[in-house]
């Protein structure tokens, strides 16, 4: 199988544990594996005693998105990054918006296999700007990721995560290393939450934001706020804080629950609960707090947190304007924190 199929390739991150046993260290899991056994997320597979992955290229999705459907709402705004995602997960969310390839295994008779220099090449002549892994989790295509930012960087082109930031310490640094420059965090809920329905530590997320942060990466977190998981005052008010701790200018998107995968009898979330959520997040001192999958919605847009000039007005994905140059605000010149300039 490793000879013939270019979508299984040696692991980066294990350790041999003798007997034939092996164990992953790509994310928090560190699953330990035994010869001819897969790992949790069922995406890395012990061969002769050592893990490889059987997702490299394996690419079950790809489309030219806007980077604010990530959302990054301060990285390069309006411009668009080629994304793409493959097989699985290595949280057990029941609510997954993308459950149709973050539920179901890597399968060789299904594969696409699309390499990192055929995927940069579809990105320059789609005319994207840059690349996003997302979709699934991102964290099990690390050795493909690191590939593909690489050839990235080299053709002018940013590099993005979309990830439940589940990563060890040795991922983050060696994604960083090869070219990540942003990423969206997604923070399920407080630690009971994110224990009970995802199966996690959220301790090592927040450890994972911070460290990013020190590295240079720039961050934005996201929380889909789910009546009866994440929405009371005591959870989303703890997220508040210590996204708040670590940077008060890191943007946190509060984003709307639609019924999907396990949890379809749970309503949608009201609006005024994100409208809350939001209010919430600002009383903690967070200076960009936006409402998501509420197309329309006023706090879509990016205003200055000094004197409320609206700075970048958006509908859904799309920039509807732009007032705002070097990076300051034109009423107040308070600094905005942009990446990039403002592509309109």
């Amino acid at each position: 199988m490793v000879a013939r199929d270019p979508c299984v390739k040696r692991g980066m991150l294990q350790e041999e544990l003798g007997g034939g046993w092996a164990r992953c260290l790509t994310c928090m899991r560190m699953c330990k594996i035994p010869e001819g056994g897969v790992g949790f997320c069922k995406t890395r597979r012990n061969i002769s005693g050592e893990i490889y992955t059987l997702v490299y290229g394996d690419i079950s999705s790809i489309s030219a998105n806007p980077i604010e459907k990530k959302p990054l709402f301060h990285f390069f705004p309006g411009s668009i990054a080629l994304t793409v995602g493959s097989w699985m997960c290595n949280f057990t969310c029941p609510w997954c918006q993308n459950w149709e390839i973050s539920k179901f295994p890597p399968d060789e008779k299904r594969r696409n296999y699309v390499s990192p220099e055929n995927l940069i090449r579809i990105a320059r002549v789609e005319g994207c700007d840059g690349t996003s892994i997302s979709f699934n989790e991102p964290t099990l295509m690390l050795e493909y990721s690191v590939d593909v930012f690489r050839l990235a960087r080299e053709n002018g082109l940013y590099n993005t995560y979309v990830t439940n930031g589940y990563m060890t310490t040795e991922a983050l640094h060696i994604l960083v290393d090869a070219g990540l420059d942003a990423m969206n965090v997604d923070v399920k809920g407080c630690e009971e939450a994110v224990r009970k329905y995802c199966g996690a530590e959220v301790e090592h997320v927040w450890r994972n934001i911070e460290e990013a942060r020190r590295l240079g990466v720039w961050v934005e977190v996201t929380t889909l706020v789910i009546p009866g998981v994440n929405d009371d005052e005591e959870c989303l008010r703890s997220i508040a804080c210590r996204i708040r701790e670590i940077g008060s200018e890191i943007p946190w998107h509060v984003t709307r629950f639609h019924p999907d995968y396990e949890m379809l009898e749970r309503p949608p979330t009201q609006v005024k609960m994100l409208e809350k959520a939001r209010k919430i997040g600002v009383e903690e001192g967070l200076k960009f707090v936006y409402v998501g999958n509420v197309p329309g919605h006023k706090w879509e847009n990016t205003y200055c947190p000094s004197c409320g000039e609206l700075l970048i007005g958006r509908y859904v994905f799309s920039i509807t304007k732009v007032n705002i140059r070097d990076n300051r605000c034109p009423n107040c010149s308070e600094r905005i924190p942009l990446v990039g300039t403002v592509k309109h």
